[in-house]
């Protein structure tokens, strides 16, 4: 929305009106727009001079998020295990500020598949940022390895004993015969709209 307002006016055109901005982004009314510019100007990327109509004008440093390249490293299972290799997808840029998070060089995301975690809010085709070498804690929801098999569920422990628990109950807990790896603990979720 920076952008437009910024461009409109650096093309010799008057500020654009909140309804301009409106049918611009398709918004249903005036009102979305009006919330979205009071945003830019509560973080100070633009003033408005009251009462007068049109007065919006960027300020002169705009204000930048502090953004981070996570790795997405495939899609992980939430349902029943699976073997899976890890797929390389690219990357995708976060708002650390507005995840509260502090990414390391171990970051990393995995693409949800499944509906096992539901209880937990984490659906399928979210996104899970999860932190590699991070030691698990009872309660947490953790990308693990149970027998050779990679999922998405909840790391518990009951009788010093760890198992991996789905926050669905059409699924069982996950108990191991061999094995139980963690290779990632829970830090944020990603949500597309749809």
């Amino acid at each position: 929305m920076l952008d437009f307002i910024t461009g409109r006016m650096q093309q010799g055109h008057p500020c654009p009106s909140l309804r301009e901005i409106a049918a611009h982004f398709g918004f249903g009314n005036a009102y979305a727009a009006s919330c979205h510019v009071d945003a830019l100007v509560a973080k100070g990327a633009l003033i408005r001079d009251p009462g007068k109509a049109r007065s919006l004008r960027p300020t002169a440093a705009i204000p930048r998020h502090r953004t981070a390249e996570i790795p997405i490293f495939g899609s992980i299972p939430a349902g029943f295990g699976e073997d899976r290799e890890e797929e390389a997808e690219g990357c995708i840029a976060v708002d650390l500020d507005a995840l509260q998070l502090k990414p390391t060089a171990r970051t990393f995301a995995l693409r949800v598949k499944g509906d096992s975690m539901t209880g937990k809010g984490i659906l399928d085709g979210d996104l899970v940022l999860l932190e590699h070498g991070a030691e698990a804690r009872h309660g947490q929801v953790v990308a693990a390895l149970i027998d050779g098999k990679s999922t998405l569920k909840t790391y518990v422990v009951k009788n010093r004993r760890p198992f991996l628990r789905a926050e669905n109950p059409k699924y069982p807990d996950l108990m191991p015969a061999d094995e139980l790896m963690v290779q990632g603990v829970f830090v944020a979720l990603i949500r597309k709209a749809r």
